[in-house]
C-alpha cells in the first residue's frame, strides 16, 4: 500500500510538470482522468459536446503533447475512446513513448489544418492503448534519471571543451531513447559527444537544438514586467520582432529596455503592433509640411491614440502645438489649393514650450491654450 502511494506521488509530480494535475474530488467517468492546470500547451476544446456517429467506428485523429513543447497527431483506433488528460502509450520509431491526450474529437481536425499537418504525406503514428501500470513504471524509472542525465551532459560537454548549452533531457517513456536539447552559437561537432552519453546512461542519443528564445521558455524567469515570462507561460510559437515595431509604436530604441532574457527583442512588442498600424493609417504622412502666412511648419512627433500631431514653425521649433489630425488634413487640403492659414495656433489643442537650457532635456514643459 506505501509503495501505492508512493508511486501516486511520483506519477503526480510527473505530470504535474507536463501540465496536468490529479484532482481527488472527482467522480464517474473521469474519476482516472487526470485534469488539466496551467498549461501553455493547453487548448480549449470548444467541439466537445459534438459527436458525429457516423466516424465512431473509424479511426481519428487526436493530439498528444509530452515534454518540453513537443506535440504531435496519432492516429487512435475505434475501439479506444480517448478524454483529454488521460495518459496514453504511443507508438515511436523504434519502441514506444508516454503521452498526454491533448485534444481529441472534432477539433482534432481543423487542429491539423491549422498546423499544416498532411497525413499523406507524413508518417502517421498510432495510440496502442491507455497506459498500463507497468508502462507508468517504465515511465517513472525513465523521467527520474532526467535530471542526472542533465548535469553529467553539461560535465561531458565541457571535458570535451565543447561551446554548447545543454538545457534539458526528455526520456522516452520506454527508456530507450532520451532527447538532449542544447543551444549553441556556432556549428557544434558532437559526435564524441554522443558516444560518450551512449556508453553512459545506455540509451540511444538524440541531439536536438534550438534557439534561444525555445531556451527562455525552459528556463522560464520574470519579465521586465514583473510577470511570468510569456514563453514559459503560454506562447509556444514565436514571430519575428524588428526594430520596426518599436519605431512604429514611438518607443526609444535602447536595446538594454527592448530585449527580453533571451538576448532578442521582446516578443511583447507585437502584442499592440496591429492597433498601432490601425491608428497610424489615418495620419498624414509625417513628411508633410504644412505652410502658413506665419511661415513654414514641421512635423515634430505624434501622440497615436490622441489623434495629435506636433508641428513646430522652422524659424521657433523649440515651439510645438498639438494639432488634431483632422485639422491637419484641413491645413494640407488649404495648402493644395493654394491657401495659406494665418497660423497654426488656430488649429492647436496644446503647445509644448522649451527653454534653450532645456531644449536636450527630455523634461518638458506643457501648456494648454
Amino acid at each position: 500500500m506505501e509503495d501505492n502511494l508512493e508511486n501516486k506521488d511520483q506519477i503526480k509530480d510527473i505530470v504535474d510538470s507536463r501540465g496536468c494535475c490529479i484532482v481527488d474530488n472527482q467522480s464517474g467517468d473521469n474519476a482516472s482522468v487526470y485534469q488539466s492546470r496551467c498549461c501553455k500547451l493547453s487548448s480549449f476544446n470548444w467541439l466537445s459536446g459534438y459527436n458525429d456517429s457516423g466516424q465512431n467506428d473509424q479511426e481519428q485523429f487526436v493530439e498528444i503533447r509530452f515534454k518540453n513543447g513537443r506535440k504531435d497527431f496519432f492516429l487512435c483506433p475505434p475501439e479506444l475512446s480517448l478524454k483529454e488528460n488521460e495518459i496514453v502509450t504511443v507508438e515511436t520509431s523504434p519502441g514506444h513513448d508516454i503521452g498526454i491526450v491533448a485534444l481529441s474529437g472534432e477539433l482534432v481536425n481543423l487542429q491539423m489544418k491549422r498546423k499544416n499537418f498532411d497525413a499523406s504525406r507524413t508518417e502517421v503514428k498510432r495510440v496502442y492503448r491507455h497506459a498500463r501500470p507497468g508502462d507508468i513504471e517504465k515511465w517513472l524509472a525513465a523521467v527520474s534519471h532526467e535530471k542526472e542525465a542533465l548535469f553529467g551532459t553539461r560535465r561531458i560537454a565541457e571535458e570535451l571543451g565543447l561551446e554548447m548549452k545543454v538545457n534539458d533531457v526528455e526520456y522516452l517513456g520506454d527508456k530507450t531513447k532520451a532527447i538532449f536539447y542544447f543551444t549553441a552559437n556556432d556549428r557544434v561537432d558532437f559526435r564524441t559527444l554522443i558516444r560518450r552519453l551512449a556508453d553512459e546512461f545506455k540509451v540511444r542519443v538524440e541531439m536536438r537544438q534550438i534557439g534561444v528564445r525555445q531556451e527562455a521558455a525552459k528556463l522560464g524567469g520574470i519579465g521586465s514586467c514583473g510577470r511570468e515570462l510569456c514563453c514559459a507561460s503560454h506562447m509556444s510559437t514565436f514571430k519575428s520582432v524588428s526594430t520596426n515595431s518599436a519605431r512604429t509604436q514611438q518607443l526609444s530604441l535602447n536595446p538594454q529596455k527592448l530585449a527580453g532574457q533571451c538576448g532578442k527583442l521582446k516578443c511583447c512588442l507585437n502584442y499592440e503592433l496591429d492597433n498601432y498600424l490601425d491608428a497610424l493609417a489615418e495620419f498624414p504622412d509625417v513628411k508633410t509640411v504644412l505652410r502658413t502666412k506665419r511661415g513654414t511648419a514641421y512635423y515634430q512627433k505624434s501622440d497615436i491614440f490622441q489623434k495629435l500631431m506636433w508641428f513646430a514653425y522652422a524659424d521657433d521649433p523649440n515651439s510645438m502645438m498639438a494639432i488634431p489630425v483632422d485639422k491637419v488634413k484641413k491645413v494640407i487640403q488649404m495648402n493644395q489649393k493654394n491657401k495659406l492659414p494665418a497660423d497654426l495656433e488656430t488649429f492647436a489643442l496644446q503647445k509644448e514650450q522649451k527653454t534653450s537650457e532645456e531644449a536636450g532635456s527630455t523634461d518638458d514643459f506643457v501648456s494648454y491654450i
